[in-house]
């Protein structure tokens, strides 16, 4: 199945598909670019009730990396500097966040590479180091991940409704798209000790090439950052995804969507009643994930919000996998342990540099 961009420019660089300015470069890159997927492991499937580590994802002494943190004060960023007055003041603020980031041994310095920004973090990214040292020198091109660079971010503190958390997270906006795109990338390549290590270091431009992964809230906020901006990023991985209402109960988005990330599957059901967008997802829910036996009216039941995403995908024709895990629990990290190695072959099948 070949994947086109449905972006298309005019003559002021907006995206008609979502009517709002974006990068004439990413917009430009998605309009010339084309791969071919297939169909290999798409659709729906269980794993368990045992676990094993997938030695994808252990150390194999391969080459490694070089690996950087660095940290950006939350009054310095333009669009969350901690201070909104939808915050509970009882829930603590970061006064900074911290910025991981690695870059693999397979990643040549001048190219333009790939990227995949991971939510909560360094969360997992143990893991994806691990996937990325072994994989990207597979000797089977079927099971061979680009050189993509890696970089965690740490949410801005605290949990829930009136959360920096939540409301970078369950917010359904374009908002954190635009904080990773326009403040943390940035921050990034032009950071001192990477720029030493690589002088000529970049980013694609091909929203084909950018990749965000996350758990819980992290994982509606990867969903909703190429629902809002697959101008921005186009290959979403959510565990455990928290597409229930969770959003804020004064945002001011609750006039569009008053039951969070619940609409995208129920109530407004947005993946089902919205024109198809240029999106690869990857969904995961756990048998005994957050509030499994909670009724559809509290709006809070994940399993139920997972399996309704996953069928809405389904029936869009979307490019889709979708992974129930039996005996475990939200966020369960021998789940990433089984799964991680295949999930990230799955999301980057077909990519290819420009």
């Amino acid at each position: 199945m070949f994947i086109k961009s449905m972006v298309r420019l005019t003559s002021t660089c907006f995206v008609a598909l979502l009517a709002i300015p974006v990068s004439c470069s990413l917009a430009s890159a998605a309009d010339t670019y084309s791969e071919n997927p297939g169909t290999e492991g798409n659709g729906n499937h269980v794993v368990g009730p045992n676990y094993s580590i997938d030695p994808d994802l252990t150390d194999q002494g391969n080459p490694k990396g070089k690996y950087f943190e660095f940290t950006m004060p939350l009054a310095n960023s333009k669009i969350f500097p901690g201070t909104d007055t939808t915050l509970n003041p009882k829930k603590e603020v970061h006064k900074e966040r911290k910025i991981f980031v690695y870059v693999p041994a397979a990643y040549v310095d001048g190219t333009k590479a790939p990227i995949l920004v991971t939510m909560d973090g360094p969360s997992r990214l143990d893991l994806v180091r691990n996937a990325l040292d072994n994989l990207t020198i597979s000797k089977d091109p079927s099971r061979r991940l680009p050189a993509f660079i890696a970089i965690a971010v740490q949410n801005g503190g605290n949990d829930g409704k009136g959360s920096e958390r939540g409301l970078e997270y369950d917010t359904m906006s374009d908002r954190y798209a635009r904080f990773i795109n326009d403040e943390v990338l940035p921050a990034v390549l032009n950071n001192p000790k990477i720029k030493a290590a690589y002088p000529n270091i970049g980013f694609t431009e091909n929203p084909w090439g950018r990749a965000a992964m996350g758990c819980s809230s992290g994982g509606a906020a990867a969903l909703t950052m190429g629902w809002f901006r697959p101008d921005l990023f186009r290959r979403l991985i959510t565990y455990s995804g928290t597409f229930v209402d969770q959003q804020d109960d004064d945002a001011p988005e609750e006039a569009d969507y008053p039951l969070g990330a619940w609409e995208y599957h129920s109530s407004m059901k947005l993946i089902a009643n919205s024109e198809k967008k240029p999106l690869r997802i990857f969904t995961h829910v756990s048998e005994n994930d957050n509030r499994a036996n909670d009724p559809e009216g509290t709006h809070h039941n994940w399993v139920m919000a997972n399996q309704r995403t996953a069928a809405a995908l389904k029936a869009k024709g979307y490019d889709y996998r979708y992974v129930f895990s039996r005996a475990t629990r939200h966020c369960d990290r021998k789940v990433f342990e089984r799964t991680l190695a295949d999930t990230l072959v799955w999301m980057w099948r077909g990519y290819h540099a420009e």
